[in-house]
């Protein structure tokens, strides 16, 4: 399993909870993989048109490609989850990106009726009790919101890297998602010390979370900081023996 960067943090950036200060390392390789990403995007451009969609989570993998896309000025359309248990870090995300890039992103919710007869009959910690419950709400606020976004799409983009999670480790750059859409990945083979060195050189906004050790924020309800050597995603659904996925990259 991959594992977080932490161990890397001088004691003084460590105190500051600075995550640029943290993680961020300049490779030799990154120049090349930058170019390389940005073309992987304009070929999913060129290949998809108006069928092509960012699917962002806000967190910082995919605020890179957020900014590759309009540094480049990519005719690509920006979409995100609000599932009503976001942090209000995560959401502040929206206007920054708004006044630093000019883009618009589209936000799908879950339908409020389902989210209500949910809570009603599981109750509002119904996450807490089994995988099968926490994996049911997902399925009511992400994955339902996520087949409107992608309706009608032919392909989508995500910040996925392979040393997220040892569930991960076979991203590819592009694949078949089990819909018939493509799914790419442009920045799978990025490093989270490259992610973070793009981050700093090209003033990236990022959530502020993530100077709290929080590599990987997902619903405030399930989203912790991590410690010195766990898992990048040890900080999700960190109660259960599992995955650590919500179904949002899993091929039918």
């Amino acid at each position: 399993m991959s594992s977080s960067a932490l161990p890397w943090a001088t004691p003084a950036a460590a105190t500051a909870g600075n995550a640029i200060a943290l993680y961020a390392r300049w490779s030799p390789a990154l120049d090349a993989k930058i170019e390389a990403a940005v073309q992987r995007l304009r070929e999913a451009s060129i290949a998809h048109g108006q069928g092509l969609v960012q699917s962002s989570s806000l967190g910082v993998e995919d605020m890179v490609v957020t900014d590759l896309i309009a540094r480049h000025q990519l005719p690509i359309d920006i979409a995100t989850l609000d599932t009503g248990k976001l942090h209000p870090e995560t959401l502040g995300l929206l206007p920054r990106i708004q006044a630093q890039y000019g883009r618009d992103v589209a936000v799908f919710q879950p339908k409020q009726e389902h989210v209500i007869a949910f809570v009603q009959r599981e109750g509002e910690d119904a996450m807490f009790k089994s995988i099968e419950l926490r994996k049911a709400c997902c399925g009511v606020r992400k994955l339902e919101p996520l087949g409107r976004m992608l309706a009608g799409r032919s392909a989508w983009i995500t910040g996925l890297r392979r040393e997220q999670s040892g569930a991960r480790a076979e991203v590819a750059f592009d694949e078949d998602d089990g819909q018939g859409r493509r799914k790419i990945s442009p920045i799978a083979d990025w490093t989270w010390a490259e992610v973070w060195a793009y981050v700093e050189r090209f003033a990236v906004p990022t959530n502020p979370l993530h100077d709290q050790f929080m590599p990987s924020i997902g619903c405030a309800p399930c989203t912790r900081a991590i410690a010195v050597g766990e898992d990048f995603r040890a900080g999700r659904w960190w109660w259960e023996d599992s995955s650590k996925e919500c179904g949002l990259h899993a091929k039918s």
